[in-house]
């Protein structure tokens, strides 16, 4: 199956883009390259001996995707199916810089559908997150827990999205959409050659754990110790990213022509603290991640962790890896690549 892969080279991207040509399906990687570097493309060709084909572009150029889909039409397959990606992601600075969010993540999907709609392609996987369920009123989170209630412009724009699909679906009953709800993703491929890159400050906590655990900062900022939660601080289901990328993979093994609106889950049914997760990454380092107590962020809730009994049932999936292993992925990436894809 060629599968087209917005935002291909980026964290959660580039490690499904291996998992697709481990399972020999063909991606085609499309990234503006905003957050990511070409040479990802390197990486992913030593891992799986295949160097996926690339475009760059922005997927609110219309004219370029439609470009993209005629090329792959005219080759000796045209494209199957879309995963996608491509958006930015967080949640902090869609607080501030919320127009731009609006932008690239709800602007970009529907310049990207209607491309898709005129080369006949109607099969999408749509990279959605637990944000669009708010602040949820109990956990674990089903996938028919009440959505739209979201804190941050991040978590609206995803849920606008889905809005948006779900129009279309409506509209348009040939189509395969799927919305993938997933929680947050860590870790790194285990080889230690591919891994989450930010570029400058880091806005989710894990690669700024392993920053400041490699010596590129100072210390953690733990933005509150007075949630409602066993330590005081913030409870996520942390979910790693080769179990998000094999989320991606049955989905689209499973999905692709099967016309319907499909939504799941995808977690590991577990909350961790952000303390927890320090220590874990402390241990995998051999060494104590500095940190301090900071006030609490805008647009942050206390808890959240996922149902994933849903996806386990219709896809055949289930996250494995636990905290321990994707701190010691994580820890094995940043301390191999101490400056990332630079290094």
């Amino acid at each position: 199956m060629k599968v087209l892969v917005t935002g291909g080279l980026g964290y959660i991207g580039s490690h499904t883009c291996v998992q697709l040509i481990n399972a020999g399906h063909q991606p085609i990687a499309l990234d503006n390259l905003t957050n990511s570097k070409l040479e990802v493309l390197n990486r992913i060709e030593a891992l799986t001996g295949t160097k996926p084909e690339f475009y760059q572009g922005d997927v609110r150029d219309e004219a370029f995707l439609d470009q993209v889909f005629s090329e792959q039409a005219n080759s000796n397959q045209p494209i199957d199916a879309v995963i996608h990606f491509a958006g930015l992601k967080a949640v902090g600075e869609s607080v501030a810089k919320p127009l731009e969010y609006y932008d690239n993540n709800v602007n970009g999907s529907l310049v990207l559908a209607r491309s898709m709609r005129t080369a006949g392609v109607k099969n999408i996987v749509f990279s959605s997150s637990a944000t669009v369920y708010g602040d949820p009123a109990q956990v674990p989170i089903t996938e028919s827990s009440p959505t739209g209630a979201t804190t941050n412009p991040y978590g609206r724009s995803k849920y606008i999205i889905e809005e948006c699909f779900s129009d279309l679906f409506d509209a348009e009953k040939d189509w395969s959409i799927t919305l993938l709800r997933y929680f947050n993703p860590v870790g790194a491929h285990p080889s230690g050659t591919m891994g989450e890159d930010p570029q400058g400050m880091p806005n989710n906590l894990m690669p700024f754990i392993a920053q400041v655990a490699v010596g590129r900062r100072d210390k953690l900022a733990v933005f509150g110790d007075d949630y409602a939660t066993p330590d005081g601080t913030g409870v996520r289901d942390y979910i790693h990213v080769m179990d998000l990328a094999d989320g991606h993979l049955a989905a689209i093994n499973a999905l692709t022509n099967k016309a319907g609106l499909h939504i799941y889950n995808l977690g590991t049914g577990q909350g961790s603290s952000v303390l927890d997760m320090v220590n874990a990454f402390s241990s995998a380092c051999g060494h104590q991640v500095a940190y301090e107590i900071k006030p609490r962020r805008a647009g942050d809730i206390a808890e959240c962790w996922a149902s994933t009994e849903k996806a386990e049932q219709d896809l055949g999936w289930k996250a494995t890896r636990d905290v321990a292993e994707m701190s010691a992925d994580t820890w094995r990436w940043q301390s191999n690549n101490p400056n990332g894809y630079d290094s």
